[in-house]
């Protein structure tokens, strides 16, 4: 995941004028809006006089190419405001005269940029390359058409968007082509459907999913190995309602920060509650908060570890919502560290090994952690960050530490922490080589001090006898089911490993004389709580094959007169040709050993290392 490189954005950025530029031939009157280099390309957003589609983007990206071999130059001049705005209104750019008063009178511009390349210009504070002789011709695509808002606000006009990919060569540009091209085969949406994961139907609503039984084992085997590995970390599991009062919500913060994103208020319950005013939670931290307050606490207890899968619900826009990576109901791998100021480095170090210890299960190494912090030079800085300079110098530093100690791979940026502490992001390419956050864990240094500050009792008794305030810890290395499931799913391409295969084993029988036998092998492996099932359907064996190979079964045992006899099983491996007959006893065996282990193997050699 290496960082874009200043040449790669110069290109992309003036990639962005180039397109606006052949838009403008192709469609003469278009207006513009934004035009910025992103992550993998460029785009750029219009007002067209008449619509372009897919098959247009072929004609607009050869005007493209006829433009960069013009050797155009760009250059660079700045007007005052008042020059400026007229410039821009002789150009007949709408958009751009709005956003130039906007810079001029919120932002107290005195003067604007404009770049030239050939007869195009404008409004933009660059860089672009030198000469767009500069721009590689074969390293660019432009892929996609979108609706955009202009300003991102659905109540103004809606533009058309143009998306470009845009890399240094052709070799990086057919990398990352074939890497979306798998991306979408690998949509975790169109394998939901496919393998029968998960459902969101408009009977319930959008961004609110159902889990089928395929999913839903899933889910259970994710969350029973969070839990395995909880215990032998010492955390203690609790259980805490969806909803509750909006005072909880006032005296943690999250009211006045995030109700927004939160669920309307209900009034619940008769005269004897005043009233009061209930929130479905869009988190479990001012819950667990409670647990923690429920008793007095000592020094000798900490630190103490509440973990919970809580059922969360936060009120998302239906624009935002996207399969199982934006949703409105999810149930989270949360969990709350109530620790003193001496033990948050040890904590912190502990939880991140704990992160290592999933992902070197599951096979992920593409990963690096993004460490959040607040920025003390945000003018909105006291409106975003609990004001405490002190407390936040502390965690930034003891975080940071506790990321050189665990010697993980990890970035700092500026401005993105919670508004109570920094927090550490866990990013990792996705198969379209975009990059995805996994997980977030964050040091609270802010919210139990205004516990304490309403009347609730969010402390422990120290060593002198003395009432002090814990650190917090939230982590949730496993996310989110919703969220964790989407990207397993895709980075495995729906074939999960067979500990977390919705169906572990197939049982295709050859012909209707041996369904019986395929019957008690199944009866057999069932007992030991491995998800099997029979094929009964008339199919011929090469059809069940292939539509156990297309559900993706790990899997398949073939059942016919010699394995009968022999009382065995013939086995096939998703992905793997080869087929191999074993004992029954001893293929049990051998699954077992692999689910206990969770190992993804993907072909058993003769050795018996896979053997108890």
């Amino acid at each position: 995941m290496n960082e874009v490189s200043d040449a790669l954005h110069r290109i992309r950025h003036s990639l962005a004028h180039v397109l606006a530029q052949a838009v403008q031939r192709y469609r003469p009157g278009t207006k513009l809006g934004f035009g910025p280099a992103i992550a993998d390309g460029f785009y750029y957003d219009f007002l067209l006089p008449e619509p372009i589609t897919d098959e247009d983007l072929p004609k607009v990206q050869k005007i493209m190419v006829e433009i960069i071999k013009a050797k155009q130059e760009f250059s660079t001049e700045e007007l005052s405001i008042p020059d400026a705005v007229k410039r821009i209104e002789d150009m007949g750019e709408p958009y751009k005269a709005e956003y130039a008063q906007e810079l001029a009178t919120k932002q107290g511009l005195e003067t604007l940029s404009f770049y030239s390349n050939g007869d195009f210009v404008d409004m933009c504070e660059g860089p672009h390359v030198e000469n767009t002789r500069d721009i590689p011709r074969n390293a660019f695509k432009l892929h996609n058409i979108a609706g955009a808002y202009w300003r991102g606000d659905e109540k103004n006009q809606m533009l058309t968007r143009i998306y470009g990919w845009a890399f240094e060569d052709k070799g990086q540009l057919h990398t990352y082509v074939k890497a979306r091209t798998d991306a979408v085969k690998r949509d975790h949406r169109k394998l939901g459907n496919e393998l029968d994961i998960y459902v969101i139907d408009e009977n319930v609503g959008p961004g609110l999913p159902l889990w089928l039984p395929n999913g839903t084992v899933i889910i259970d085997q994710l969350q029973k190995l969070a839990e395995q590995f909880e215990f032998s970390d010492n955390y203690e599991r609790v259980r805490t309602p969806v909803l509750t009062k909006g005072s909880l919500y006032e005296a943690s913060g999250h009211l006045e920060l995030y109700k927004d994103a939160m669920f309307p208020a209900m009034k619940l319950g008769d005269e004897s509650e005043n009233g009061d005013e209930y929130y479905l939670r869009p988190m479990c931290c001012p819950h667990h908060h409670i647990v923690f307050s429920s008793r007095p606490r000592s020094y000798r207890e900490l630190p103490l570890r509440l973990a919970e899968y809580g059922h969360t619900f936060r009120n998302e826009r239906s624009g935002s919502l996207h399969g199982l990576t934006r949703v409105r109901a999810m149930c989270m791998n949360d969990a709350h560290i109530y620790c003193t100021k001496e033990q948050v480095r040890d904590e912190f170090v502990r939880v991140l090994s704990l992160h290592k210890r999933y992902y070197d299960l599951l096979g992920l190494d593409d990963y690096f952690f993004r460490l959040s912090m607040w920025d003390p030079e945000d003018p909105k800085g006291k409106e975003k960050y609990v004001d405490d300079p002190a407390a936040w110098e502390y965690s930034t530093e003891v975080v940071r530490e506790a990321m050189k100690e665990s010697n993980l791979p990890y970035r700092e940026v500026v401005g993105e922490a919670a508004f109570y502490g920094p927090k550490i992001d866990t990013q990792f390419m996705t198969v379209g080589l975009k990059e995805f956050t996994v997980s977030t864990t964050q040091l609270d240094f802010a919210v139990p001090q205004r516990f304490v500050d309403h009347g609730i009792d969010c402390t422990y008794v120290d060593n002198n006898g003395e009432k002090q305030v814990p650190y917090v810890i939230h982590r949730a290395p496993l996310s989110t089911h919703e969220r964790f499931a989407s990207f397993l799913i895709e980075r495995f391409g729906g074939a999960m490993p067979t500990w977390l295969a919705p169906t572990q084993v197939r049982l295709l029988p050859v012909g209707a004389d041996f369904e019986a036998y395929a019957d008690k092998v199944c009866a057999e492996l069932r007992k030991h709580f491995i998800r099997a099932e029979v094929d009964h359907s008339s199919d011929s064996l090469g059809k069940k094959i292939r539509s156990g190979t297309v559900s993706k079964t790990p899997n398949l045992l073939v059942l016919g007169a010699n394995e009968v006899e022999d009382e065995s099983v013939t086995v096939r491996r998703y992905g793997i040709k080869e087929q191999r007959t074993y004992p029954v006893a001893e293929f049990a065996q051998r699954l077992l050993t692999e689910i206990k282990t969770r190992k993804h193997v993907k072909e058993w050699d003769d050795a018996d290392s896979i053997m108890e």
